[in-house]
């Protein structure tokens, strides 16, 4: 459920929640009146696809510059209105690219199930949604996980784990742990079991690793790990934070302090880059040249490679955070979906027959 509906979560009254509503789209439209101001032509594409990389950027950055500086109950209240709006609107585009969804629990963990239409998956991906680890909900992301789902013919289940700051870590890697291993239970073996996930979901993925790593709980390592854009790094001390805030679309100042709630940033639970990689799957890692995280994604690619974990690793030049899920009609995004592909593909054929990869749920 999204986390507004989640008992004890705090919700603006309506009044508030219309108000905030409406400045968001005074805001939105002052974001649109700046675009040709920014020099949108100028780009490494065409001119009219470095148009509408432009106009995304500044109309998200508007967005997540606003939603980030509610307080927190009218900042689920937002929430809960786009997350409705998503869970409407999006079945028919689902079912475009021949998918089915529907809601389910796994391991006590709601979220959505997305499987192929009228065929059994070649395997299941557990996908961890971004939203720095305090917002956004799995119905936000049902273009991006249908998509994934037609795209690696395994089925996708969006878990709908805990959010900060009403419940920071460890909270949202135990809700994924629950679901890796109920997924495992549900009849999918190891060599074809997946973890994917974006932005704080990225980052989830890494703590969940961690776990695996170490031999803790129920679950054993997946066959692949599927990133794009991870949060690797929580000290934000890199060049690319700051160098490349005019170009990306997260806030300047990216909270994670709601998150961590007393963890230290340097601990190895949250930051990847001060953990041993060594005990990661094959990994696939997709980031933008122009976002804040650039820098130590770039270094997370590199000590995968030289702990040796087969890595792919695909840095898109001028995009911007998590660019593959806010542009699917972008070319550089059409090549990560293709790339994605390539690689399930690869250690699934290398797996032991599937027989009946068992539907979750």
């Amino acid at each position: 459920m999204v986390m507004a509906k989640r008992p004890g979560v705090a919700t603006a009254s309506v009044p508030v929640a219309a108000i905030d509503a409406a400045g968001l789209a005074q805001h939105l439209a002052a974001a649109l009146a700046r675009v040709p101001f920014r020099r949108p032509l100028r780009g490494p594409s065409s001119a009219g696809a470095n148009l509408a990389t432009s106009v995304t950027r500044e109309v998200l950055r508007s967005f997540m510059g606003y939603v980030s500086s509610l307080p927190i109950p009218e900042f689920r209240s937002i929430e809960l209105l786009l997350d409705e709006l998503c869970r409407v609107a999006m079945p028919p585009v689902v079912r475009s690219f021949d998918v089915e969804q529907r809601n389910v629990v796994l391991g006590g963990v709601p979220g959505i199930h997305y499987q192929p239409r009228g065929r059994e998956p070649a395997g299941a991906i557990l996908y961890l949604h971004g939203g720095g680890y305090i917002g956004t909900s799995p119905n936000m992301y049902a273009f991006f996980t249908a998509r994934l789902c037609r795209a690696t013919g395994c089925s996708v289940f969006v878990a709908d784990y805990r959010l900060a700051p009403e419940f920071p870590y460890p909270a949202a890697v135990e809700d994924a742990a629950s679901a890796l291993a109920a997924l495992a239970e549900a009849g999918t073996p190891p060599e074809r079991l997946f973890v994917a996930g974006d932005s704080g979901g990225g980052g989830v993925a890494h703590s969940l690793m961690v776990e695996v790593g170490r031999g803790r709980g129920a679950c054993r390592r997946p066959a692949g790990l599927i990133l794009f854009s991870p949060e690797v790094d929580l000290r934000m001390e890199d060049t690319s934070i700051t160098a490349n805030a005019e170009r990306d679309i997260l806030p300047w100042n990216i909270p994670a302090g709601a998150y961590l709630r007393g963890i230290d940033p340097d601990d190895a639970r949250v930051t990847a880059l001060n953990a041993d990689l060594s005990t990661y799957p094959p990994t696939f890692v997709s980031w933008g040249g122009d976002e804040m995280f650039r820098d130590p994604i770039r270094r997370f690619a590199e000590r995968l490679g030289a702990e040796g974990v087969p890595v792919h690793a695909h840095e898109a030049e001028g995009m911007f955070h998590v660019f593959q899920i806010l542009m699917p009609w972008a070319e550089d995004s059409r090549d990560v979906y293709r790339e994605v592909e390539l690689f399930s593909r690869r250690l699934l054929d290398a797996a032991p027959p599937a027989g009946e990869v068992a539907a979750a749920g």
